[in-house]
This record gives C-alpha cells, sequence and structure tokens, in this order.
C-alpha cells in the first residue's frame, strides 16, 4: 500500500487498485461516492492517453458496513524496479532514461490538443492567479499565522517576474505551447520499461490546471527530479525536452516554472504535514528554498556596464553576459548598423563629429533600449555596453527597467590613466573608433555617477568578473541548474 494526500493504492498480484479518500482540500472535493466515480472514471480516461496498456478500468469493491460499493481505479501493476525515482536514488546512469522521457513527453505535446480554453490558462493573468492562490492556502494553512520562511520573498520575486513578462506569455500561446498536457509529472509515476516509459497519474480533477505550457509540464518532472537531489539530471532532461520540442524559451522561464512546480509541491508537503506525516514539514522547508533558488534565477535583470575608453567595459560586458548566458548589445556595434557599415569598420571621426554627434549618439542609445526593453519583456536579461555618461541616457535606461519590471544595475569601470593610455595604444581595429585624444575629451566632460557600483578592471578578467557578479547577483553564485537552450536554425 502506498498512500498520498488525496488517494491510497493497494497492491496485488499483477493489479493496482487506487481509492480516492473522502476528503475536500479547497481545490478538489471527493466527500461524495459520487464525486469519487467520477474522478475515477475522469482519471482512466485521461491517462489512457499517456499509457492505455495501463488503466484498466473503474471497478468496485463492496463490504458488509458500506450501503454502496466504492469505486476504485484498477490497473496493469507495474515493476517497481522500474520506477524513475528508483532509479534515481540507485544512482543509476540516467541520460537515455531521461532521453528516451523527455523524447516520448515532446512527441505527446505536439499532438496534444489545443483550443482557446486552454489558451486562457497559458497567459500571464492565469498563471498569475494560480500563483496567487497557492500563497493564500499557504497562508490558510499556517495555523499560528506565520508562513514558512521565503514565503515572502517568494510572493515578492513572482509578482515582479510577472508584472513585466506578458509579451513573453502572448507570444507561448502565440506558438501553440499551450497544451491539454499531464499537469502532475513525477518521478514515482514514471516506469522506464524496455519497450518505453509509462507514464502515470496526470491530474484529473481540475482540467484548467491540466491545461499547461509544454514547458511547465517538463517542469515538474525537472523538479522532482531535483528534489530527489539530481539536478544535473534536471537540467538534462530539460534541455533533451527543448531540444525534441524545439523550443526557443528563455531560460527565465525555465527557471520560473520549476519555481511554480516546486512551489506547489510545498503546498502539498504542507497538507500532509496536517495529516501526520512526519517528513512533509522538512520537505515543505527545503520546496521552498528550492523555489527561492530557482526565482532568483529567474529575475530579469538590465545591467549598464559603462565607463570611458579603455575602460575594460566592452572587455568586462561581454565576459559578463557569457557567465550569466544573457543577450550583449554593445552601442558602438549598433551605432555602425544603423549607419549601415561593418562593425569593424572604421568610422573615426572628431571628438563630437560624424557618426559621434550629439544627434547620433540620442539615435544609438534610443535603439539600444529599444531593443533592450523588447529582450526583457520577452523574460532575457541583457548587458548593455555603453559609455552612459549622459544623465538622461541613464534616466532612460532606468525607465525601461521599470516598465519592463527588470532589476536594474549599472557598473562603471575605471582604470589608472596609465592603464588607460597603454590600453588604448595597443588596442587593434573593432567596433570602438575611440582613441587617446577623444578619451580624454570625454574624461574632461565626465558627470559623476553615483548609483553606480564602480569596477576596477586593472586585474585578471576573472577577479573583474567576480566583483560584477557580487553586484548584478548579490545572493552570490547561481545555485539552480543550468538549463541550455537548444540550438536553433536561424529563420
Amino acid at each position: 500500500m502506498c498512500e498520498t494526500h488525496t488517494a491510497i493504492v493497494f497492491f496485488a498480484g499483477d493489479r493496482a487498485y487506487k481509492v480516492k479518500k473522502p476528503v475536500d482540500l479547497g481545490f478538489l472535493d471527493y466527500t461524495t461516492r459520487a464525486a469519487r466515480r467520477t474522478a475515477c472514471e475522469r482519471e482512466v480516461a485521461l491517462n489512457r492517453r499517456f499509457a492505455p496498456d495501463v488503466y484498466l478500468g473503474v471497478g468496485e469493491f463492496r463490504s458488509p458496513e458500506a450501503e454502496e460499493p466504492e469505486p476504485l481505479v484498477v490497473m496493469r501493476r507495474m515493476p517497481a524496479n522500474r520506477r524513475l525515482s528508483r532509479l534515481v536514488r540507485e544512482g543509476v546512469a540516467l541520460d537515455d532514461v531521461l532521453r528516451v522521457v523527455a523524447r516520448h513527453l515532446a512527441a505527446w505535446h505536439a499532438d496534444a490538443p489545443r483550443d482557446p480554453v486552454a489558451d486562457e490558462q497559458g497567459t500571464r493573468d492565469a498563471l498569475s492567479s494560480r500563483w496567487e492562490a497557492s500563497f493564500a492556502e499557504i497562508h490558510a494553512l499556517a495555523d499560528d499565522g506565520s508562513v514558512p520562511d521565503g514565503v515572502t520573498e517568494t510572493e515578492q520575486l513572482v509578482r515582479r517576474y510577472l508584472a513585466g513578462r506578458e509579451r513573453l506569455f502572448a507570444s507561448r500561446i502565440e506558438q501553440g505551447r499551450v497544451v491539454d498536457g499531464h499537469g502532475d509529472l513525477l518521478a514515482e509515476d514514471i516506469f522506464c520499461l524496455d519497450d518505453g516509459p509509462r507514464v502515470l497519474d496526470c491530474l484529473e480533477f481540475d482540467d484548467q490546471l491540466r491545461y499547461v505550457d509544454g514547458l511547465d509540464d517538463a517542469a515538474f518532472l525537472a523538479m522532482d527530479l531535483e528534489h530527489l537531489g539530481a539536478q544535473e539530471a534536471a537540467a538534462y532532461f530539460l534541455a533533451q525536452y527543448g531540444e525534441y520540442s524545439g523550443d526557443p524559451a528563455p531560460a527565465s522561464l525555465w527557471h520560473h516554472y520549476v519555481a511554480y512546480r516546486a512551489f506547489v509541491r510545498a503546498k502539498v508537503s504542507l497538507i500532509q504535514a496536517r495529516q501526520g506525516a512526519p517528513s512533509a514539514p522538512a520537505a515543505a522547508r527545503l520546496l521552498v528554498s528550492t523555489t527561492l533558488r530557482h526565482l532568483r534565477t529567474a529575475a530579469v535583470g538590465l545591467t549598464l556596464v559603462g565607463g570611458l575608453p579603455g575602460s575594460g567595459k566592452s572587455t568586462l560586458s561581454g565576459a559578463l553576459a557569457d557567465r550569466l548566458g544573457v543577450t550583449l548589445l554593445s552601442s558602438d556595434r549598433v551605432r555602425k548598423e544603423l549607419a549601415g557599415i561593418p562593425a569593424e569598420q572604421s568610422a573615426a571621426a572628431g571628438y563630437g563629429e560624424g557618426l559621434y554627434t550629439p544627434e547620433w549618439t540620442a539615435r544609438t542609445y534610443a535603439t539600444l533600449l529599444d531593443r533592450a526593453a523588447a529582450l526583457l519583456s520577452a523574460g532575457e536579461s541583457v548587458v548593455l555596453d555603453a559609455t552612459w555618461s549622459d544623465a538622461g541616457q541613464r534616466k532612460a535606461a532606468r525607465s525601461v527597467a521599470e516598465r519592463t519590471s527588470a532589476d536594474l544595475v549599472a557598473l562603471h569601470c575605471h582604470v589608472p590613466d596609465d592603464v588607460t593610455t597603454a590600453r588604448l595604444r595597443a588596442r587593434a581595429s573593432g567596433p570602438s573608433d575611440a582613441d587617446l585624444g577623444i578619451a580624454t575629451a570625454m574624461a574632461a566632460r565626465e558627470l559623476a555617477w553615483p548609483e553606480a557600483v564602480p569596477v576596477d578592471t586593472t586585474g585578471p578578467l576573472e577577479s573583474v568578473v567576480a566583483q560584477a557578479l557580487a553586484a548584478v547577483q548579490p545572493w552570490g553564485t547561481r545555485q539552480a541548474p543550468v538549463f541550455r537552450r537548444p540550438y536553433m536554425e536561424p529563420d
């Protein structure tokens, strides 16, 4: 026998029998026999989509004390030694198994039903409502009024992410990413058989909770693998799913969905704690911690890296963008793109002349910020490499960050004058046309940038990047798994 917060499963011979508990948990009500029978029938119908040879039908059992028979789901019993959760705990090599499961899930999502009703559940506002419902339930479960540590920060991070991401979720619907999925993808319910995986126990009590973004569906299993201690396996599975589904989602959305699934699981653990499960309180704390790690990693950021020519800002910008896995936009490249010339072609001119007049500079920064705003709204963090010497341009950047609910960090690169001189004299031709004379003229007009974090770029690049990361990610190095976007052929 095994027990969940909504059901009890009995194993006998080659069969498994699942009985619904007569409980009312708010989000489901099984207190009547008719409701339990409907739930059993629904469970069989929905799960036959994933494992038709496992779900045999709805049966019943009778007892002398009961006036009516009790409905139950009858299943073919799966071999316990082939449970994915068991394979994880036993340290079995999982790459082949997870690749097959990812392919199986992506294939199901490709052909899964899609309709406007399901699309409604893929909107930003629908996801926000689900988060808010979970927050309310967590608060209701706290008898003494105190919620678990981390819940308050979770609420803040979730609301901030969703506030600026309406465009992202609208694009997911346009791409047909919202499907009638599984909704409850746990490693405990996946059996890795020689002839392919059997995925059991989809969510049946609320269709709207099963209408999900396919990435959200996959994130449930990634969360569960991580909860089992297999962080690398979780990241590998999502990467494989992304490859088989051809999903171009930004990493921030991957992390947000894993966080969502971890928080829902934390809520379930708190329910189980109230039902007397001894390990549930610790599990809830761990899951809230997992939620926070992913939400922090998912936070969308706009990082301004500025400084005079020769200050090392472009080198730091590139290294920082690579380290964070985010998009880099450079004013030098945008300026020449707008002029219709290759980035490496020289456009050298005197200070404030040619492509460097105030009008050209204003156009360059406006384009830079427009592109950044589009990326931020789509869930992509951005590093902007520019001088940022003008207070009006910095104000415009703050406005973009506020409008897209992005975390703004400004880094001001500086080095001693002799280092600047040496760097500019040794600089090869490239996107920047600034020479020592222009750098000197700019330095004479440079205004204070008090809100920026000063970064001395004199030392080794790795040390400089570490300084920058401490400002961009004040909670420390990312601990959540790194989800790699699949390679996509250019249009």
